[in-house]
């Protein structure tokens, strides 16, 4: 897919079938955390939702979930996937344009394919949405993909030691660090699952 970081770039990539970020289903290791019952019912926001996968999983397990993403197409996608027994809000935004009445409002951040996805001259700017999002002890749960260090995107490469360093400078702790057992075949050894704390204002 071409670089260009706008709505109507991401539309052509759904349109021409170049979305190869979507598994069809939400990842596997979100299955198992929204129903494992690690993490308290709250209020979520998925930044960059695409079809929707994984908002709604968290949804079906009781959580309150605010689904972002700036192109019409995912919007459209997720209102027809739509689960009456799990609803989500559904939100065509900028996730940088987000409005300050989103801010310290969320339990949880939830990431997976977005971070990879924006340009890495903005990944500052994204620990900041993070960091205004979530309320005080709020958890960033960030699925990083894909680990590595090639050259170009999207999607880019992104370290888990860059995102610690972005997260402990806007307040926020990490709490754990693991290699999700359950992962797609495709992406073993290629991503993370990371769980920060907000514990301060930056």
């Amino acid at each position: 897919m071409d670089t260009d970081n706008t709505p109507d770039a991401w539309e052509r990539a759904y349109e021409h079938g170049n979305d190869g970020w979507d598994l069809g289903g939400p990842a596997p290791i979100f299955v198992q955390l929204a129903a494992s019952g690690r993490f308290a019912l709250g209020e979520m926001i998925v930044l960059g939702a695409g079809r929707g996968h994984d908002a709604r999983i968290w949804a079906r397990h009781g959580f309150t979930v605010t689904a972002v993403d700036f192109t019409e197409y995912a919007a459209r996608e997720m209102q027809r996937l739509a689960d009456p027994a799990a609803p989500i809000a559904i939100q065509q935004a900028d996730i940088f344009t987000l409005p300050n009445t989103h801010d310290n409002v969320f339990d949880y951040v939830l990431e997976h394919t977005c971070f990879c996805a924006i340009d890495p001259q903005r990944r500052d700017a994204y620990a900041d949405l993070v960091a205004r999002l979530l309320k005080p002890g709020g958890l960033y749960i960030d699925l990083a993909f894909p680990l590595g260090t090639h050259i170009g995107g999207p999607p880019f490469a992104v370290a888990t030691l860059e995102i610690v360093a972005l997260m402990k400078s806007r307040g926020l702790a990490l709490l754990s660090r693991e290699a999700p057992l359950a992962s797609i075949p495709q992406r073993v050894g290629r991503e993370e699952l990371l769980v920060f704390q907000k514990t301060s204002e930056p």
